[in-house]
Parts: C-alpha cells; sequence; structure tokens
C-alpha cells in the first residue's frame, strides 16, 4: 500500500494519492489541474494505473473545462456536482482499485455537491469541516445539509476516524472525530438552531473582494486555508 500526500506551499490545497502496490492501481484525491504533469510522472515513476479521480467539491470557477482537464490523467472523475464529463455516483457507492476500495458519501453543506471518500480507518472530505475558512466559499451554500452532513454522518463515525482536509489546518492536515466532535468551533457543544444562528452572522462578501483575496498572502486559519 502507498499514501502520498500532495501539498500545494501557495494555496495551502492538499491532494492525496493512494495505491495498491501489489496490483498497481491508485486513485487521485481532489488532484489540481496544474499538477496533471507531475501528477502523471508520479503514477509513471511507481507503475500506477489510476483508476479513479475524486473530487470532494467543485467551486463555481471548476466546471466542465476542469473535469475536462483531470480526464487527461486517464481515468473516470468522479464529483458530486453534474457537469459534462463527470460520473456521479450514489451515496454509499463503492470504487474498487486493486484490493482496496472507498465508499463514496453524499455530503452536502460546504457546497450542494460535496463528497466524502471512506478509505479504511480515513475520511477524505475536503472544504466539509472549513466552515468560513474557505476563500472560494466563504459561507456554506447550504447550512442545514451541512449540520446533518457533519453531525449524523461524520461525527457518527468511531472517534478515532482520521479526517484529512482539502487545505491545510494551522500547519496541519489531518485531524480526528474526536477532536472535531469536541473542539470544532460551529459544531461542538452547539445545537442545530445556534449552529444556524451562528451561520447567519457570517459576513457575505462580494465576488469582487473574494476574488482581491486570492492575490494576498495565505495564512493558516484554525480550520482551514485563509
Amino acid at each position: 500500500m502507498y499514501f502520498r500526500i500532495l501539498r500545494d506551499g501557495d494555496s495551502g490545497a492538499v491532494s492525496y494519492l493512494i495505491a495498491d502496490l501489489d496490483v498497481g492501481e491508485c486513485v487521485l484525491v481532489d488532484p489540481r489541474v496544474k499538477d496533471t504533469p507531475l501528477l502523471a510522472a508520479l503514477l509513471a515513476e511507481h507503475a500506477l494505473q489510476l483508476r479513479w479521480v475524486l473530487r470532494t467539491h467543485q467551486h463555481d470557477a471548476d466546471g466542465a473545462a476542469t473535469v475536462e482537464a483531470l480526464r487527461a490523467l486517464g481515468a473516470p472523475v468522479v464529483q458530486g456536482d453534474a457537469v459534462a464529463g463527470a460520473d456521479v455516483p450514489p451515496d454509499g457507492e463503492v470504487l474498487a482499485f486493486g484490493n482496496e476500495h472507498v465508499r463514496v458519501w453524499h455530503t452536502p453543506g460546504h457546497t450542494a455537491g460535496c463528497l466524502s471518500y471512506l478509505w479504511r480507518d480515513r475520511v477524505f472530505c475536503g472544504g466539509l469541516l472549513a466552515i468560513d475558512a474557505c476563500e472560494d466559499q466563504p459561507v456554506p451554500s447550504e447550512p442545514e445539509a451541512l449540520w446533518d452532513s457533519v453531525v449524523q454522518r461524520v461525527f457518527g463515525l468511531p472517534s478515532e476516524t482520521l479526517l484529512f482536509a482539502g487545505h491545510v489546518k494551522q500547519g496541519r492536515i489531518v485531524s480526528t472525530v474526536l477532536e472535531e466532535r469536541t473542539a470544532h468551533p460551529y459544531f461542538a457543544a452547539r445545537t442545530r438552531d445556534e449552529f444556524l444562528a451562528a451561520i447567519a452572522k457570517l459576513p457575505r462578501p462580494h465576488k469582487s473582494s473574494r476574488v482581491a483575496g486570492r492575490v494576498g498572502t495565505r495564512r493558516a486559519s484554525a480550520y482551514g486555508a485563509v
């Protein structure tokens, strides 16, 4: 088994490579288009056949062109948003690679089409726990669905389950279900109504301010890269 974390130093975005070296098959989680030459070289170095490109979510700027570029890696692109060229699996679908598999969970909230991927003792959940820390989605698109996805699904997993984020968090990439249950600033020790009230108070920045923010220096916040 081969598990590699690929971190972008400028943006803090994180991608993951999971491979069954015995069979020579793998999946990529949240690969970036600009990294496709590097990823293709990495697959060739380890003689790996890519079975699936797994995207946890997409933002408005990530449409069919992004999917087409990722398909050039040679595998179906799986995501929750129905755009040309993408595969949208049902909730609970099992995707095999080698002797391994990942299970697809529909976890909407951060964006309407968010997916999480369960593999062994870990979950790859993208921006699900980022709340106000993702500059591309500064406010959850579906707060009610987000509460259900996190509290009823993710927090229902064993406490020791590892949660791998889509962005660096205070220099960290991974946390646990127990840690997020007890320490997350928006979910821990809150009722659903309290959570929704807190989300309603978040500022709604204009699109122009989000674009301007991308050219500034990013720093690590408590629960995402900003």
